[in-house]
């Protein structure tokens, strides 16, 4: 029997209870053992649970038990997630994870202490929930170049955008729903403004390219800045909105990432992943593009992915899973201004869009005019050429300094 450990008891620690208690028997015999949990973390007592007998407020009663060899950690952000997580690896505990803040940020940290101690530190729920996606890039495309990684990886934004765009919803009346329904917290910055999104593509970054990326070192956006007027222009370009991590390797070894919205043409794979779904695309030399579709969130599914890694940890417990990266560097994040890309603007030039539509023509050359039905007057939008941003960035004041007042700009995805 294994003895293992549940930090936290809140969506995450109580679906991964659930799971090994419900599904034992079929755990045990993949597993090969049966696996026990002894020890449940908790802040406040649970006096309704029929779990008395596991519940403790002691991390260091779990710490200091040479029994426990698997500690899950369910608490979620860095404090005291982080001191926990490093102590229990220090004392000879494999430990998995579905804190994406953490393994953002201290993954390099906690990977190397885990390969010191011939531990295994596992983190498969920390990136698209229930999604199976750090398996298959560090295994079943081991065989390939990773070109780049793409994809929708926040399930709260997806929900926002897909009610804009198909029901009609302001940014605001949509984030109201997702709170009702409860896909979205009741603070919900890290998600609309591309935090959650911003550790996942740097945990994805890391893992395939073997060098820590830092999420302060990510350009990040949200989509508090997207208006129903940006959603009926995409539509009549024949695509969508939606939010975007994106990371690609360069030819001089550096990395090019980000996370903002990004208009999609409707016959990208992407473009039909709606509500609550992420959708993950690798794009490999040798297999072309592979798309990980599922529910990125939710108390099971991510449970799922959790279980799954103690699984893991259970069968390679005198044997450690090779999975590692090495610390990053400052140089190692290419500027994202040097990315070469195409861009969508709405602006406005007093009350005559022809004429401002000329002058963007002429700084632009080529562009693709865009219309929508009622627009007010003197607003028009383009969707420019394939530039470097910052040449765009240029373009745009040489704009402004001519009178043109630009309300919105996106960039577009090629996906």
């Amino acid at each position: 029997m294994i003895e293992i450990a549940v930090l936290g008891y809140g969506v995450v620690g109580s679906g991964v209870v659930e799971v090994l208690t419900t599904h034992a028997d079929s755990i045990a015999h993949r597993a090969k053992e049966k696996i026990n949990v002894k020890y449940i973390l908790v802040r406040r007592d649970h006096a309704e649970s029929s779990l008395q007998g596991e519940f403790t407020k002691s991390f260091d009663e779990i710490v200091d038990d040479p029994d426990i060899k698997i500690v899950v950690e369910a608490i979620g952000g860095l404090n005291p997630a982080y001191e926990y997580v490093r102590r229990s690896l220090e004392a000879g505990k494999s430990v998995v994870t579905s804190n994406k803040e953490l393994v953002a940020s201290k993954g390099a940290e906690l990977l190397k202490i885990a390969q010191e101690k011939n531990l295994n530190f596992l983190f498969e729920a920390s990136v698209g929930g229930g999604i199976p996606i750090l398996r298959p890039i560090s295994q079943c495309l081991a065989a390939n170049d990773v070109v780049g990684i793409c994809g929708i990886l926040n399930g709260t934004t997806n929900f926002i955008l897909t009610k804009m765009f198909h029901d009609n919803m302001s940014f605001e009346d949509a984030l109201k729903l997702a709170q009702k329904l409860g896909y979205a917290e009741h603070d919900p910055s890290a998600d609309i403004e591309g935090m959650d999104a911003c550790r996942k593509i740097c945990i994805l970054a890391s893992l395939t390219y073997g060098h820590h990326v830092y999420p302060e070192q990510v350009h990040t956006e949200g989509i508090t800045e997207i208006r129903k007027t940006d959603v009926e222009y995409a539509d009549s370009w024949h695509g969508v909105i939606k939010l975007i991590g994106e990371v690609k390797k360069e030819e001089n070894g550096r990395l090019q990432i980000i996370v903002c919205p990004m208009f999609i043409p409707s016959d990208s794979q992407i473009a039909t992943v709606d509500n609550v779904f992420n959708a993950i695309m690798v794009r490999g030399d040798a297999t072309g593009d592979v798309l990980f579709y599922g529910k990125g969130a939710g108390k099971l599914p991510t449970a799922s992915a959790v279980v799954a890694d103690v699984i893991d940890c259970v069968k390679h417990l005198k044997a450690r899973k090779y999975l590692f990266w090495d610390a990053g560097s400052p140089d190692y994040i290419d500027d994202y201004t040097k990315d070469i890309r195409a861009f969508y603007v709405c602006a406005k030039y007093k009350e005559d869009a022809e004429k401002g539509l000329a002058l963007a023509t002429k700084e632009f050359s080529t562009l693709e005019h865009l219309k929508r039905k009622n627009a007010p007057l003197g607003e028009f939008a383009f969707v420019t050429d394939t530039m470097q941003e910052c040449e765009f960035r240029k373009k745009c004041i040489v704009l402004k300094k001519a009178g043109i007042e630009i309300q919105n700009t996106i960039r577009v995805g090629d996906m």
